[in-house]
C-alpha cells in the first residue's frame, strides 16, 4: 500500500532512526549503562566523548566543527556575564542558518540534501542548549561556576539522545540529574527499557497506519480538493492533522525520552493528546514541555510576565512567540502562526482576568 509521502518531518527522520540515528542511540544506551554499572563518577564525561564521535560520524569533521565553534563562541561571550549580550550572540548565531552563500557553503560538504538538512536542524537545536548554558553561567554566582566549566557545556551541547531533533531540557535541570549519583539496577533499567519500546512501537505502528490509510497531507498540498469540502470535512481533516501531529511527536520524543530515563534523568512530558486541549494556553504548556520551560525561563519571566503590567504582559508574550517564529524558519507563515497564537494566548487571559472581578463571579 502506497503511504501519504508529504509530511517531510516523519519522512526524514524515520529515514535517519532506521539507517544511522537508532544505532547511534543503542551505542549511547550501551555506553552509558557500562559507565553507571562501572564507573558512575565519570558517566557525564564517557556520554560526552560518545556524543562527541557520534556528531563526527553522522555530520562529518566540518558539521562536528560548526557546532564546536557555536558552543565555544557562546561560552566565551557568557564570560562578559551580561544577559542581553549573551541573547545577541544566540540570534546572530541563529542568523548565520539563514544566510544564503553559507546555506550553499555547507551544502557542498555533503553529497545530499537530506545530510545538509540533518546539519541544519542539529545546529537549531544546538543553538537553544548553547543559549541555556550561557544564561544560567550568567545568573550563577562564582561559587557555582566550577558546575558551569565549559566541559560541562559540551557534555550537555554534546548529549546524543537529544542532540538532533531535542527534546529540550534545560541547562540547570540537566546538570543536577546528570551529577546525581543512585543506586544502579540492570533488572529495572530492563523492564523500564521493555515496557518504553513496545509503547514507542504502538506509537509508531499508529503514525504508520495514519501516513498509509488517511493522505492528510496530500490532501492539504492540493487545493481542488479543499475547496469541493464542506466545512465539516475541513475542520474533521484538520482535527486529523493535529491528531497525526501528537502521534508523531509521541514517537520522535518519546525514544530519546526513553534513553534519558534509562541514564537517570527525569525527560520532559510528552506531548499531551490535542483532543483534550480547549486552550492555547494549555497547548503550549503541555504539548512541548520542554520548549515551553525553556521559554517561560528565559524570555517571558525575565521580560516582565504575568507579574507586570497589562502592556507588560503583552510585551512579554509578544517576544516569546517573536523568538519561536524566528526559531522555527522565520518564513512568513510562521509570523502569521505566532502572530494567531499570541492573539489566542492574549484573548484567554483576558476572558480569565474579566471573569475573575468579583461582580461578574457574583452575576455568574
Amino acid at each position: 500500500m502506497l503511504q501519504d509521502p508529504m509530511d517531510f518531518e516523519w519522512s526524514f527522520w524515520i529515514e535517519w532512526g532506521r539507517e544511522h540515528i537508532l544505532w547511534l542511540l543503542a551505542g549511547h544506551l550501551l555506553v552509558s549503562q557500562v559507565s553507571r554499572l562501572l564507573v558512575e563518577k565519570y558517566k557525564p564525561w564517557c556520554l560526552m566523548v560518545y556524543g562527541m564521535v557520534a556528531c563526527w560520524l553522522l555530520l562529518g569533521i566540518k558539521g562536528f566543527a560548526v557546532i564546536l565553534l557555536h558552543a565555544a563562541i557562546s561560552f566565551a561571550v557568557a564570560q562578559f556575564q551580561l544577559s542581553l549580550l549573551t541573547w545577541l550572540c544566540s540570534l546572530i548565531l541563529l542568523s548565520t542558518l539563514r544566510i544564503p552563500a553559507v546555506e550553499e557553503a555547507k551544502r557542498k560538504w555533503y553529497d545530499t540534501e537530506n545530510e545538509y538538512y540533518l546539519l541544519l536542524f542539529t545546529v537549531s537545536v544546538r543553538c537553544l542548549f548553547c543559549t541555556s548554558f550561557s544564561l544560567e553561567y550568567c545568573w550563577h554566582g562564582p561559587a557555582q561556576k566550577s558546575s558551569h566549566s565549559f566541559l560541562w557545556m559540551l557534555a550537555y551541547v554534546f548529549y546524543y539522545p537529544m542532540f538532533h531533533n531535542g527534546p529540550l531540557m534545560n541547562f540547570d535541570e540537566f546538570s543536577k540529574q546528570m551529577r546525581r549519583q543512585e543506586a544502579f539496577s540492570l533488572k529495572t533499567n530492563l523492564s523500564i527499557l521493555i515496557v518504553g519500546i513496545i509503547r514507542i512501537f504502538f506509537w509508531w505502528c499508529l503514525a504508520e497506519l495514519m501516513i498509509h490509510l488517511m493522505y492528510i497531507h496530500a490532501l492539504y498540498s492540493s487545493a481542488p480538493p479543499l475547496e469541493a469540502a464542506s466545512y465539516w470535512a475541513l475542520g474533521g481533516l484538520a482535527l486529523a492533522q493535529v491528531l497525526f501531529f501528537y502521534v508523531k511527536y509521541l514517537v520522535l520524543y518519546g525514544v530519546p525520552a526513553l534513553l534519558l530515563q534509562m541514564d537517570g534523568i527525569k525527560p520532559p512530558a510528552l506531548p499531551c493528546c490535542v483532543s483534550l486541549m480547549h486552550s492555547f494556553t494549555k497547548m503550549w504548556r503541555s504539548f512541548d514541555v520542554g520548549l515551553h520551560r525553556f521559554l517561560l525561563r528565559y524570555i517571558y519571566v525575565p521580560m516582565g510576565g504575568s507579574q507586570s503590567s497589562l502592556l507588560g504582559m503583552l510585551f512579554s508574550t509578544a517576544l516569546t512567540f517573536a523568538f519561536v517564529s524566528y526559531w522555527h524558519g522565520g518564513q512568513s507563515y510562521l509570523w502569521y502562526w505566532g502572530t494567531l497564537n499570541w492573539l489566542g494566548v492574549i484573548v484567554e487571559n483576558s476572558v480569565k482576568r474579566i471573569l475573575s472581578i468579583s461582580l461578574i463571579q457574583d452575576v455568574i
